[in-house]
């Protein structure tokens, strides 16, 4: 089955550049000019990833995206000429899986997105993971909290899935980093990023974290049991 991309840019130039490299790669795309139009496309048909500008008409690519995921942990790549930490770092914290930034490589933009869907399909043929009151299931993309399902980012839930599969092993942010985002090099304070919106979500102390420890001069470890 095709891989299914929304692309949600108002540049018809931008827009058909990235149609045309990713339909070259098999994939099938859909554009839309606004954010408006974009949800609207998204909640009437399947989608496997969004590329998504910011600067936007009406609706921008921040809105949309908050949007996004109070219904959805589709993974999402943010294109931008927007290139300043701040728009990242919010970018990154609303819910984004990666950003790139105008102007890009077509190749290096295929590539991530095939790195995301890849390990989208990865996950889910995991197996479930229960700590505390919570369940993991890679299987459904999903977390539960009871019978309550936990809105996740598609990037909050890949990191927290890497960790559940090391459990008691304290990994550093660099090998998190490479092995979740797939990439040697990048800005691995992504990685603390989703540490703390992971925290804000499961642990009933961001604070003093039970079950996502940080080990001082080492990073970061998930205990299952909440013991310290």
């Amino acid at each position: 089955m095709k891989a299914r991309i929304l692309v949600i840019e108002d540049v018809r130039e931008m827009a058909d550049l990235i149609g045309l490299y990713l339909g070259g790669e098999g994939m099938e795309v859909v554009s839309c000019p606004t954010g408006e139009e974009g949800l609207e496309r998204f909640r009437s048909s399947r989608f496997d990833l969004v590329v998504l500008d910011i600067n936007l008409p009406g609706m921008d690519g921040f809105e949309f995206l908050q949007h996004l995921r109070r219904e959805s942990a589709v993974p999402v790549v943010i294109v931008s000429a927007r290139d300043a930490d701040e728009d990242m770092v919010l970018g990154l914290g609303i819910g984004a899986d990666e950003f790139v930034t105008k102007p890009f490589s077509p190749k290096v933009l295929v590539a991530r997105i095939r790195a995301l869907l890849r390990r989208a399909t990865e996950l889910r043929a995991g197996n479930a993971v229960r700590f505390g009151e919570f369940v993991l299931e890679p299987d459904a993309y999903l977390l539960r909290r009871g019978g309550a399902k936990v809105p996740l980012s598609n990037r909050e839930f890949e990191v927290l899935a890497y960790l559940a599969q090391h459990p008691g092993k304290a990994l550093a942010p660099d090998t998190i980093y490479a092995d979740v985002w797939r990439q040697e090099f990048g800005d691995i304070t992504a990685v603390a990023v989703y540490i703390q919106r992971l925290r804000r979500k499961i642990e009933d102390d961001p604070s003093r974290p039970r079950f996502l420890q940080t080990v001082t001069g080492k990073g970061y470890r998930f205990s299952p049991g909440g013991e310290p």
